[in-house]
Order: C-alpha cells, then structure tokens, then sequence
C-alpha cells in the first residue's frame, strides 16, 4: 500500500520521477517555476477548500441559528485548533516528504494500513455528501433537479482528472473557486449587515457555550481526509525537506488564513440575518438567511457558495483518499483513473438513491473522529523520536508541544467517535 520514499526525497531533494505526481507535472529541478508555484498554491487552497464543504456551511447556519453571535467563539477556538493540527501537519509531511499512511508503516508496520483504510471509506461516504452538495448548489442557481446537478457536476471533476495535465487542472479549479466563493460570501456579509462588534467580543466572552457545537465544527474541518489534502498535495510541488522549510510553514499559514476567513465571512454573513430578527428555514438555514439577505440574488449566490464548497470537496475527498492507495511510484494515469472510479462511484450512489445517505455521513462523521487521534499521533510521534524520518531535523519544542495540545482534544472526539459507533 505504501513504500519509503526515495532516498532523494528523505533528503529534501528535487527527484525527477515523474510518476511521483498524480497530475503528472511533478516539477523536477529543471521545472517552470510557474509550474512549482501553481502546485504549492493549489496545495494551499485544496486545504483550504477541503475544509469548507457542504456540511460545513450548514452545520455554522444551524449553530448560528441556535447560538447567535456567541458562536463566534466556537469558529475561533475551531481556527486555533486548525492551526495546532495544519502548521505540524505540513511541517512533518513536507521536511519528510513521504505521506501520512508511509510515515505510519515506518514508525510501526500496519499503523499506515490502518489510517488509509479509514481516510477511504470516510472519503467514500462522504464524497457521497459532496456530490449531493453540489446538485442542491445547481438547483439553488439554476433550479435544475438536484439529481442532474450533481451528476454533471460530477462529471467536471472527472474531467479535470482525464485532462492531459490533471494536477495543473484542478490547482486551478480549487484556487479559482476558492476566490469565488470568498468574494461571493463578501458580498452577502456586507448586505446582511451583521453586528461585528457582538462578534467580536463574543470571541473571548460568549454568552452561552456549547462544546458540541466547537467538537462538531472541529471534527467537520480538520478530521478525515482534510486534514491531509494540502499536505500531500504539497510533496507534489517538490518543495520538500528542510531546504524548503520557510515554504512550507509559509504555506501553511496562508492556508489556515483562507480556512479562516472563509469560515469568519459566512458565520458573519449568516449572524446578520439571523441579529435582524429573520426567521430560518430549518430544512436550509443557509440557504434562506443568503435568501433574506439579498432576495433571490442572494438565493442565487448561496448557490454559487454551495456548488463551489461542494465541488472542491468531492475534488479533495478523490485526490487526497486515492493518496493513500497508491505508491510513490503509481503511474499518473493509474492514479488519475482510480480518482475518476473513486467520484464515478460515489456519484452513481448518489444519483441511485436520490438523497444524502444521512446515516452513513453519520457514520462516516464518527470515522473522522477516529482518524484524527491515530494519524496526528504518529505524526506527532515522528516529530519527537524519529529524527532519522525527518533528516536529522530538530522539530521546534514549541510546535510539538502545540500539537500535544491538540492531540488531546483529538483523543476526546475520537471517544465521542466510539460511543457514537456503538449507538449506530
């Protein structure tokens, strides 16, 4: 399932395998610096966009609803979670540059197995949500039938895969659309007029406080598969080992920032309507607080929003699960067709069944939980004992002991995660 990486690639050097790249423009050290650019920036907003799905957006309306302006709190301490987890994350995957599931077998054989099996069936299953996302988006601009929306919308995503060169494709796709979806959210945060200062101030001192609003949000965007999405694309830009180190955690960063801002925009684009006394529907409360912010334009632009977070998530959920079944070595075209076959099926289930499995996103939500603990474990265990992973590089004290931090809070939604097994 997984092997060592070359030995220039444990050194932090360029390899000019071209096989390494499942886009099939792995830049070498003769490459276009456009090129290299291209895939780190699409590193960048493949995180970023992994981490505002469908169920992101409707799960901040609902607590939005539910909590006003005191969830600001919880998109804070989601945020700060989200840069403990992503600035170690990136830094262990890109000084070491071998993948999440390779790193695992190393540290102790079968670790990886385990890891991949579990980021593919919460990948399936919820790639499944992806698709229906973006045949509610279709609907809510177009007014087409869900079912025909996600279909061809699926079909994009293969597109972008079969295209001659994939990974420029969809670097491409999930920056374009990322911006879009920021400036699209932009617009409705300033007509919806929400109270900033409220926010503000809720941030360190909420009103109320809901700790399975903060654990929900923080298993929805940063557990599964998108926790390593940008990672992994990262190795494909080449810039890893420790001579790309200032790269690397500046990567990082810019993509916590989008995450971020993402998140803040459309909590507060949300919180405007609801602080103006509007009434929600609770079977869309995005959708109709986008509605009352700006009538059927902001109705149209929720679609947008929706269709974007959707359709850079079944592109993430595709790319970043099939990283963990195949080898450094897979042929691009090997990879690219199983990407294809992994969001044809999740596609096919959708349109056959005609409705988000709720269930099995259930379920597959509880997987998240357990990913989480398990991969960030090893990844932080390589930070602190196996140097020799990591090129004889000295991990930060600081860092590590962030990433602690975090990996506690982990170590409970993966509990939540079990308990939550045994009742479904």
């Amino acid at each position: 399932m997984s092997t060592p990486a070359s030995p220039a690639r444990e050194s932090g050097e360029q390899t000019t395998d071209p096989s390494a790249d499942p886009g099939g423009e792995h830049p070498d050290v003769t490459a276009d610096q456009p090129a290299r650019r291209s895939a780190l920036l699409g590193a960048v907003f493949l995180m970023a966009t992994s981490a505002i799905g469908p169920g992101f957006i409707t799960q901040t309306a609902t607590y939005t609803v539910s909590m006003g302006a005191a969830f600001a709190c919880a998109i804070a301490l989601s945020v700060l979670v989200d840069i403990a987890v992503q600035t170690n994350v990136w830094r262990i995957i890109g000084v070491s540059g071998k993948r999440a599931h390779e790193l695992g077998n190393l540290v102790l054989p079968g670790v990886g197995h385990v890891l991949a099996v579990l980021v593919v069936i919460g990948g399936l299953v919820f790639n499944i949500g992806n698709v229906a996302g973006t045949g509610l988006g279709v609907n809510a601009m177009l007014g087409v039938d869900p079912r025909i929306g996600g279909a061809v919308s699926a079909g994009l995503a293969i597109v972008v895969f079969l295209s001659r060169r994939a990974g420029v494709a969809m670097d491409r796709l999930v920056v374009v659309l990322g911006a879009l979806m920021i400036l699209a959210t932009l617009a409705i945060a300033l007509t919806s007029g929400p109270p900033v200062g409220e926010a503000l101030t809720s941030v360190v001192v909420p009103k109320s406080f809901d700790f399975v609003a903060v654990t929900t949000i923080i298993g929805g965007t940063v557990g599964g598969y998108i926790t390593y999405a940008g990672a992994h694309r990262l190795l494909d830009s080449g810039r890893t080992g420790t001579a790309h180190l200032a790269e690397i955690t500046r990567s990082s960063v810019v993509g916590i920032l989008v995450t971020g801002v993402m998140r803040t925009l459309l909590f507060l684009a949300i919180l405007g309507v609801v602080a103006g006394g509007a009434a929600l529907s609770s079977d869309d409360p995005a959708g109709s607080a986008f509605k009352a912010a700006a009538g059927d334009a902001g109705l149209r632009v929720f679609g947008v929003v929706l269709w974007a977070a959707a359709i850079t998530s079944v592109v993430g959920a595709a790319y970043t699960s099939v990283s963990f079944v195949t080898r450094s070595t897979t042929s691009e075209r090997t990879r690219n067709l199983l990407t294809v076959g992994f969001i044809a099926v999740t596609a096919a289930v959708y349109v056959a069944i005609q409705e988000t499995p709720v269930t099995l996103l259930v379920f597959a939500g509880t997987f998240n939980g357990l990913i989480l603990p398990i991969g960030f474990g090893v990844l932080l265990w390589v930070a602190w004992r196996r140097r020799d992973l990591l090129g004889g590089y000295r991990y930060p004290a600081v860092l590590l002991g962030i990433g602690l931090v975090a990996w506690l809070l982990t170590l409970y939604l993966g509990y939540n995660a079990v308990i939550a097994l045994g009742d479904l």
